[in-house]
């Protein structure tokens, strides 16, 4: 009988390296991420189950939101009308949801800033969309994950414009038959799979529409996980680390360069997670690379 994982994919932040970037996120930072949350083919049923029994008792008929639930809007403003104790309550049922689901967090988070730093002149207009190497590197930590316990690895994507629902599918199809998009040289450090490795691993792919249980899961995961790249006393983000949620809680210290989560282009993040260059200055970086 195969065994087989599934990694539900969902996004975070705009996939165009050159962006306006508008009003500035409460946060003051900028990335795209992509990922969410692993979970083997037999332990779905229970993750199904803890959510609706998480969505009756709150009287939730709609998907949750991650988004909406942190800004108290949409679907999600009566939040803001409940009183502190109740807001309370609803956060920590919420995190017992995440917490008791047989899940585990993964994801590629990329820096805008530091991508565009670190590309711009080399590459102009010819560099990737930054989902392009988030999907690319999440897709094979996670393969390397499941394979190592003999798993096949279905990907699930949460469903967007038809133009991005064909663009995974395109990257999930290269990852099986072509070989890696990166440099052999720069990635070398990573151990990457072959592309027969690949072949051999990855089992499946779908787009799957916002009201499935455990793509809601992966939403909720990968917010924290972003954050936690420039503040890791993000109080979600500790907690899924504390409470061993995350994939590089599973790893040895050694293995997390090439199997945990990935922070890529973070050169520009200080240990901080403040940027070292100043806001006129990533704005120039912006405005040169629309030019």
């Amino acid at each position: 009988m195969v065994k087989v994982m599934s990694l539900y994919m969902d996004d975070s932040g705009t996939r165009q390296p050159d962006r306006n970037p508008g009003r500035c996120p409460g946060h003051g930072h900028d990335w795209f991420g992509l990922g969410g949350v692993l979970i083997r083919q037999e332990d779905e049923e229970e993750a199904r189950a803890l959510h609706a029994h998480f969505c009756e008792r709150w009287k939730i008929s709609y998907p949750l939101h991650s988004a909406e639930i942190r800004n108290r809007s949409g679907n999600f403003a009566w939040v803001g009308t409940l009183t502190q104790d109740q807001r309370q309550q609803f956060i920590d049922e919420l995190y017992q949801l995440m917490f008791r689901s047989p899940i585990i967090g993964i994801s590629c988070v990329i820096d805008r800033p530091g991508y565009n730093h670190r590309y711009r002149e080399r590459y102009g207009r010819q560099r990737w969309d930054l989902c392009k190497t988030a999907f690319a590197i999440c897709v094979e930590r996670a393969a390397k994950y499941a394979g190592r316990d003999y798993f096949k690895l279905n990907v699930f994507v949460e469903r967007g414009d038809t133009k991005t629902d064909r663009r995974m599918k395109e990257y999930y199809t290269t990852l099986r038959t072509q070989d890696s998009p990166f440099s052999a040289d720069s990635s070398s450090i990573y151990e990457p799979l072959s592309t027969q490795e690949l072949r051999e691993t990855l089992y499946d792919f779908k787009v799957k529409c916002k009201d499935s249980p455990v793509m809601q899961l992966a939403d909720l995961y990968l917010w924290p996980m972003c954050i936690g790249g420039y503040d890791k006393n993000n109080r979600t983000y500790k907690r899924l680390k504390s409470d061993r949620k995350l994939i590089d809680c599973l790893l040895a210290e050694d293995e997390i360069p090439a199997l945990g989560i990935k922070y890529s282009c973070w050169n520009l993040v200080r240990q901080d997670g403040t940027q070292k260059l100043k806001p006129r200055e990533l704005l120039g970086f912006r405005a040169a690379s629309i030019r």
